[in-house]
């Protein structure tokens, strides 16, 4: 016969109790109200911001009928309406390139880019459920906004390659740069999309402001019109590549098509955009950690 004799834990020796498996200790404290973006924690992230990047993807297109095509339509239609007017109407020239093709080459970067600014500055105010439930990086949401329309841009570059294979224009080896170029589109997208979308949180006025802000900002960039190299002369060549999308819009246009790469316009653009970048998600830290009360 078995006896069972109970023995209290408090009076069993150290070296007998079962070890416990140590939790880690994770303090919460307030940050300082001006930060500098943390990577780190973005990183750990990861796979949050890229489910929210395709969520975004999916419910731009839910329940339509032409679904990603919408992508390759927006600026493919804008280029036909802008090639009559401009091209046929008013004999805007557009040098050795076709007007169509050197429209929507310029199109399609400011399409990305406008879309991008536009969806990430509405984005904090349109996800009021998840913020004031769930703690995460506030940052990241508008910048799944600007992942997003890296999407449609990447679907809408086939439409490019088409156009480019039936004008028989083809690019040079300056196309390497492409990927820095967009590169530097996303990171000034992201840059003023955080601002306005922390602007918008406190003002609700900014939701009427960015339409408006896109459509000046459009025919301040050589987006239907021609390059940098054309239309800058002077000390306008040393004010007008202060606008992002100016700079990066025109020499992308140059490395796809083949045209003269403005190396000053670049440089400066590249700048300004990484300056925009940390102004904006500057502001969004320092004011994020109040978006759960105000929304």
């Amino acid at each position: 016969m078995t006896r069972i004799i109970e023995i209290p834990v408090n009076t069993m020796p150290a070296s007998v109790l079962p070890k416990r498996a140590e939790t880690p200790v994770i303090d919460i404290v307030p940050h300082k109200k001006w930060r500098v973006l943390d990577f780190n924690e973005l990183w750990a992230y990861r796979e949050l911001l890229a489910f929210l990047c395709w969520r975004d993807v999916k419910v731009r297109y839910k329940q339509t009928v032409l679904g990603g095509a919408w992508a390759i339509l927006q600026p493919l239609m804008t280029m036909i309406v802008f090639s009559i007017f401009f091209a046929k109407l008013a004999n805007l020239s557009s040098g050795r390139i076709p007007y169509p093709l050197f429209a929507f080459a310029g199109l399609l970067p400011w399409t990305f880019f406008a879309n991008a600014i536009s969806a990430a500055g509405q984005s904090v105010v349109g996800s009021e459920r998840l913020i004031s439930k769930v703690y995460f990086p506030r940052l990241i949401i508008p910048l799944a906004s600007v992942g997003a329309g890296l999407v449609d841009f990447a679907v809408a570059c086939g439409m490019l390659g088409v156009l480019m294979f039936a004008y028989g224009v083809f690019p040079s080896t300056s196309l390497v740069l492409a990927p820095v170029i967009v590169l530097g589109l996303t990171v000034a997208a992201a840059g003023v999309g955080s601002l306005l979308a922390a602007l918008n949180v406190a003002y609700r006025d900014f939701r009427y402001v960015i339409p408006f802000l896109m459509q000046l900002w459009m025919f301040a960039t050589p987006t239907i019109y021609m390059d940098s190299t054309s239309l800058a002369s002077g000390v306008w060549s040393w004010i007008l590549p202060l606008n992002p999308a100016f700079g990066l819009i025109a020499n992308f246009r140059a490395v796809v098509l083949g045209g003269t790469l403005d190396t000053y316009s670049l440089a400066v653009s590249l700048a300004v955009s990484a300056a925009m970048f940390a102004v904006g998600t500057l502001y969004f830290s320092r004011v994020e950690r109040g978006f759960a009360d105000i929304i």
